[in-house]
């Protein structure tokens, strides 16, 4: 024990305090503790947790507590008291995965390696809180990436004669040099259902076109530029390109084939992925006088290779061609920035212009913030463009448009006019969504309206048109590849490997010990599944898409990356009220370890109330005791159920910290008390914003004063009542 100042009592001293009222005891107050709760409690108590040192001397065990960083490092009385009475410190939430990622999926240490570097100047270790959950999370990202992937259509309207494919007729298309087969395949496209050019080469195949398909004649216009487009695999590695009739000057081009911006060269590899191949042909590739031209993809290269293109995406397209599809507003495209468009209700930055990178398509896209969701008053965030014209009554015009969100939100688009049009909610998500609207005019309509008030975010809106369905043609519609299973899996699992690894890799030299799963169970003891219909935003399950095994992996990444002497945890809530959930702890941290993850210890986070089973409480800690792992006291509160607590309220809830405390050294041998940790430090609001608001449940009160809770603390990790020690005078 680490006693400091404890003064025994003499005889003497002991026989005047016997002889003293409780109401008239005068036991001096330590000046270095300030004031002591005491309002409603016998002056005597009030006197004694006065005296009391701070809680870190009354035990060799790691005393922790659970803290908000950011209050830690503005709050100079809150992080006196951290600094005075802890070991080490939980960040709450700071080092959570929904804290540290972005959007892009980029993580940002500013903050925690600013409140690492505080910590470290008092002398306290951090725990690592928490590398895998399924709260907390940023959902946004983690579900983005798994979305299903939309594909543009094409540029323009598709002038390549592509019935003979659709039919599987080959009508126009000449098969020149068809290797073991060129045919269609059904449902091998990249939408569900849709159907692909299946070409496999020969065992023999060593020229490009020993495997060759070539196109209709393509009409052309003097002067034009023109685009050839299509999507396509291949089962192995594989090689192609696009070769021309005599028709152009170069029949074998290089070309950037992939449009990235990178080198031209002679062909193009394939995977087993979808890709894109997109060229442009200039007018003076053209030899003068064409009227026409052929291509040929060409893709006999490798033996022995079968590659896919998506019927419904090959295009050639003329990129000068008049327009055919007359758009009734303006700039509808935003590749002219948000000319044309105007915030009509929002903040001041609500409306600005994006650029190409959070384009669906060109140079462009029109951003809009909202800051506050208001399910009721959707216009309170909206944007708005004139119709170059009034509608007509009686027509039937179409509203289409991409949207996409940073988060989960909502659009509705509405018109402006003496009679208005509303359509309903759209749901948004980060990936982008063709959203279409139809309606009959009414002759007094003069403008569109977003209106995005309904669920704050950044929302991202591009290829609006309006259409009056007089004109046909324009560019064709978006594709949506939905993810396989076995995808998604691979791209989470890759993300959490980027996540943990980069987590353990930057804080290596300052954070040693972690809890890496965290809330693993159901209450009755089962393996969470991640269908249990929790609907938060920022709820994702890696169990859902990794198995069983998603934290084998994480505590394998964890001691990958981290240091071999890191303690690793595992952590769960209610052990104590459910010892069926405590079994069923016990037995997956059994699994963990069969399937070669090292777990070093089992957290308890211990919420408890004043009704909660002591019975179940010693049970509990022997069962965990059992394991030969590490046991910490992870997050322990004990609640009232009120935040004006009575005297017998605070005197039950020091008895039940100190009951804990006492528990917990009985139970669990010293090599494997890794210590405990105090959820919070205060009653104070401003830790109780989210969580146990209108609550009492710290060692402190809301003015930071020492509760009766604090000397039923110090009482457990002491191992007695200290204030007995006390004499009447403060002596150091």
């Amino acid at each position: 024990m680490k006693y400091k100042y404890i003064i025994p009592v003499i005889a003497s001293s002991l026989m005047l305090l016997a002889s003293c009222d409780d109401n008239l005891m005068e036991w001096e107050k330590d000046p270095e503790h300030g004031e002591v709760t005491g309002a409603e409690l016998p002056l005597e108590l009030v006197e004694k947790i006065s005296r009391y040192d701070n809680l870190k001397t009354y035990t060799d065990f790691v005393l922790g507590n659970g803290i908000g960083a950011d209050l830690y490092l503005t709050d100079a009385t809150y992080r006196k008291i951290v600094n005075d009475n802890f070991d080490e410190v939980t960040p709450g939430y700071e080092m959570k995965h929904g804290a540290m990622v972005n959007s892009k999926g980029e993580i940002n240490f500013t903050k925690v390696d600013a409140f690492i570097a505080e910590t470290k100047k008092a002398g306290l270790t951090v725990f690592g809180h928490t590398l895998v959950w399924h709260s907390n999370q940023n959902a946004s990202y983690l579900n983005s990436i798994i979305a299903p992937t939309v594909i543009p259509g094409s540029s323009g309207t598709n002038t390549l004669d592509v019935a003979g494919l659709k039919n599987g007729t080959f009508t126009n298309w000449a098969r020149n040099n068809p290797g073991k087969g060129i045919t269609i395949a059904a449902n091998e496209g990249l939408a569900t259902g849709s159907q692909a050019i299946k070409l496999e080469s020969s065992a023999t195949s060593s020229a490009p076109y020993n495997l060759q398909l070539t196109s209709p004649d393509v009409s052309i216009v003097s002067g034009h530029n023109y685009e050839i487009s299509f999507y396509i695999k291949s089962d192995v590695t594989g090689k192609g390109r696009i070769s021309f009739n005599a028709s152009l000057t170069n029949q074998y081009p290089y070309k950037d084939w992939f449009s990235t911006g990178g080198s031209w060269t002679e062909a193009f590899a394939t995977t087993s992925a979808w890709q894109q191949v997109k060229i442009k042909l200039a007018p003076g590739d053209f030899v003068g006088g064409s009227t026409n031209f052929k291509f040929n993809i060409d893709l006999g290269y490798l033996p022995n290779v079968t590659y896919l293109i998506d019927v419904n995406t090959i295009a050639v397209v003329d990129l000068d061609a008049a327009a055919t599809v007359t758009n009734l507003v303006a700039n509808g495209n935003f590749n002219a920035g948000i000319s044309g468009w105007s915030k009509y209700n929002g903040a001041n930055d609500a409306l600005s212009a994006a650029g190409a990178s959070d384009a669906y398509v060109g140079n462009g896209a029109m951003k809009v913030v909202n800051a506050t969701s208001d399910a009721a008053n959707q216009w309170k965030t909206q944007i708005h463009a004139d119709f170059t014209s009034v509608l007509t009554s009686g027509k039937e015009y179409t509203i289409s448009y991409m949207i996409r969100s940073e988060a989960t939100g909502s659009v509705r688009c509405s018109t402006t006019g003496t009679t208005a049009h509303y359509q309903g909610d759209q749901a948004t998500s980060p990936s982008w969504k063709l959203v279409e609207w139809k309606f009959t005019g009414n002759g007094t309509e003069t403008g569109l309206n977003f209106d995005l008030g309904g669920a704050a975010g950044t929302y991202y809106i591009d290829n609006v048109l309006v259409t009056d369905g007089s004109s046909g043609g324009g560019p064709t519609a978006p594709i949506t590849i939905e993810k396989t299973d076995a995808e998604k899996t691979k791209i989470i699992g890759d993300a959490m490997a980027d996540w943990v690894s980069k987590m353990m890799t930057h804080y290596k030299t300052s954070v040693f010990a972690w809890d890496v799963v965290n809330e693993p169970m159901k209450e009755d003891g089962t393996l969470r599944t991640g269908n249990e219909g929790d609907t938060a935003a920022d709820f994702f399950s890696w169990i859902k898409y990794l198995g069983k095994d998603y934290a084998v992996t994480a505590f394998k990444l964890a001691r990958q990356y981290g240091n071999a002497t890191d303690k690793l945890f595992i952590n769960d809530y209610n052990l104590e009220s459910r010892l069926d959930k405590c079994d069923g702890l016990i037995q997956y941290v059994e699994y963990i370890e069969s399937q070669g993850g090292k777990v070093d210890g089992i957290g308890t986070q211990m919420h408890i109330g004043l009704n909660t089973d002591k019975d179940k409480i010693a049970q509990m800690f022997q069962k965990l005791a059992a394991t030969g792992k590490l046991i910490k006291i992870s997050e322990l509160d004990v609640r009232l159920g009120t935040n004006a607590p009575t005297v017998a309220q605070q005197a039950s809830q020091a008895e039940m910290y100190q009951y804990v405390v006492d528990m917990y050294k009985k139970h669990i041998p010293a090599a494997q008390q890794y210590g405990i940790t105090v959820w919070g430090v205060s009653d104070n609001s401003k830790e109780h914003e989210f969580w146990l608001p209108d609550e009492a449940p710290n060692l402190w009160d809301a003015n930071y004063v020492r509760k009766h809770a604090y000397k039923g603390t110090a009482d457990g990790l002491a191992g007695k009542d200290v204030s007995k020690d006390f004499s009447g005078e403060l002596v150091k």
